[in-house]
């Protein structure tokens, strides 16, 4: 059986949503195709009328800084964002992120768009995402919008997009500032299989010594990604130290809904994972916020 019937390679993002539209919800966009292509394969997401094929649109393909945000294209590349030093500089949990998403050639080929519409709250850019507080671009028959993050994930592998009519353009978040940082860590199976048991991405911003403010980002810790709100606030106006840790995991533990999973790892197991990663993490972005320098670490581990 085909797994399509038509097969559409648009130039601009109005013509990606006249063609979905002309389907009548019986058409997909592909973009990497690293997802879809395999779960249609695979018998996991039935056959469509026709594939919207979006690699040919210039405009989701752009990484830039403009009106005090960081614009990225949802049709780039994890390896065209490990090689950007607009990011690495300026949103580098990002960088460290999508330098690990599965090897080279999926990384060659995988976009962010396609690692947020998959929807799964393990997705290792997507936690960065909202650590980072981005929004994405969201075109779709009434238009476009901006919507946060968060607020397109209904549950493990559930969009709050419509597949079929809607698509992200792009993504926007605030670029590090003078004593901001960020970082992202996980810990993934030794066997090869690119799953991660357990991703935390961080932001922090340092003042005076202080913290004022930070995201934790964590995955999977629930039906969607994780902030932990607890540890965020408990943080607040302290001085860091590596004897926080330990609080900070307990007031993690607190918000993470974590669970025994065949293909990654127990709950038991996980929970033990929240202070390593924290102390990976959390000191790391601390330091980028306090002395500005950053070399990504982890890139091409996947």
């Amino acid at each position: 059986m085909p797994l399509w019937e038509h097969y559409h390679r648009p130039s601009t993002v109005d013509q990606a949503i006249d063609n979905l539209a002309h389907y009548a919800g019986r058409a997909r966009i592909l973009a990497g195709g690293t997802d879809l292509l395999l779960e249609m394969q695979q018998g996991r997401t039935s056959p469509v009328a026709a594939v919207v094929d979006i690699t040919q649109i210039q405009e989701i393909r752009a990484i830039e800084e403009a009106d005090g945000y960081i614009l990225i294209g949802a049709g780039v590349t994890h390896t065209a964002i490990t090689h950007s030093a607009l990011l690495t500089q300026k949103a580098t949990s990002l960088v460290e992120s999508c330098g690990v998403i599965g090897g080279p050639q999926v990384r060659n080929v995988a976009t962010l768009g396609g690692n947020v519409a998959h929807a799964l709250p393990a997705g290792d850019g997507t936690l960065s995402l909202v650590a980072l507080a981005a929004e994405a671009e969201v075109a779709g028959p009434q238009g476009r919008a901006w919507r946060p993050i968060d607020s397109l994930y209904v549950g493990p592998g559930k969009s709050a997009l419509n597949h079929t009519a809607e698509m992200i353009t792009r993504f926007r978040l605030k670029p590090h500032a003078a004593g901001e940082g960020s970082a992202f860590k996980r810990i993934m199976r030794p066997q090869g299989v690119a799953l991660p048991i357990l991703g935390l991405g961080v932001w922090v911003n340092v003042v005076d010594g202080l913290i004022a403010a930070t995201r934790i980002a964590l995955g999977p810790a629930g039906p969607r990604p994780l902030r932990a709100a607890q540890a965020e606030a408990f943080l607040a106006g302290k001085a860091f130290s590596t004897e926080l840790l330990p609080a900070v995991a307990e007031q993690v533990l607190a918000d993470a809904k974590l669970r025994t999973s065949p293909h990654r790892a127990t709950a038991e197991y996980r929970t033990e994972l929240i202070l390593p990663l924290l102390a990976r993490a959390l000191p790391l972005a601390v330091r980028r916020a306090t002395t500005g320098h950053v070399t990504p670490e982890g890139i091409g581990e996947g």
